[in-house]
């Protein structure tokens, strides 16, 4: 498998903790997004979404998405799983995971932030806010689904690790760098410390990846 990503993609940095937690073989590629290589015709020949990651496996077109691809790992090598068993109890790990990628992310991802800044002339200062608020927003959901579902212990669904940990790391990891205020979530906080220390979740962390530097 070859992985297209960026060391601080937290979409990137989710596909890496999968691939190290199934203990799976993968090569990294990297593209830089500050400079613009996922809008490359290279790039966007390999993945015409062009966004991060990108999977590639045995000669196979590009696979995107990285909640799509963590399902492609789970029912490819559903060991050790990243799902718990049952429909019902899927689901509850799968809106977690929703919260992060489908309610925080978008709005808060590079592009957004340059666009806020080119084309409607935010300062600096206002686009941080702007991302400081609307992560503060998705984790203030996160933090009181954990509650409702009652279902959370070591990590979000018991002590078993899910896509949930898998999706919540990345988030708090960005979080920190932007210096959201994470006093109001302390059950996710100590959830993702503790996910983060795991060995493979360290192995993905992004000041270890080869592009970092």
């Amino acid at each position: 498998m070859i992985l297209y990503g960026y060391f601080r993609s937290s979409t990137a940095y989710r596909l890496r903790i999968a691939l190290h937690w199934k203990g799976l073989p993968w090569e990294g590629r990297a593209v830089s997004l500050p400079k613009g290589e996922h809008r490359a015709d290279a790039y966007m020949a390999l993945n015409p979404q062009g966004a991060l990651p990108a999977l590639v496996e045995e000669g196979q077109p590009a696979l995107a998405q990285s909640l799509a691809l963590l399902d492609y790992l789970e029912e490819t090598h559903p060991a050790p799983p990243l799902l718990p068993q049952g429909a019902r109890e899927r689901a509850m790990v799968r809106s977690l995971c929703q919260v992060v990628a489908c309610d925080i992310h978008p709005v808060t991802n590079l592009r957004v932030l340059k666009e806020l800044r080119g084309r409607w002339g935010l300062s600096e200062a206002d686009s941080v806010e702007w991302y400081r608020h609307w992560t503060a927003e998705g984790l203030r959901s996160f933090e009181a689904t954990l509650a409702m579902q009652g279902r959370h212990g070591a990590f979000c669904w018991g002590d078993a690790v899910t896509q949930a940990d898998v999706c919540l790391v990345p988030a708090v990891f960005n979080a920190r760098r932007y210096e959201v205020d994470l006093a109001p979530y302390p059950m996710l906080t100590a959830i993702a410390d503790r996910a983060a220390a795991l060995p493979a979740f360290a192995a993905a962390h992004p000041s270890r990846q080869p592009d970092a530097g």
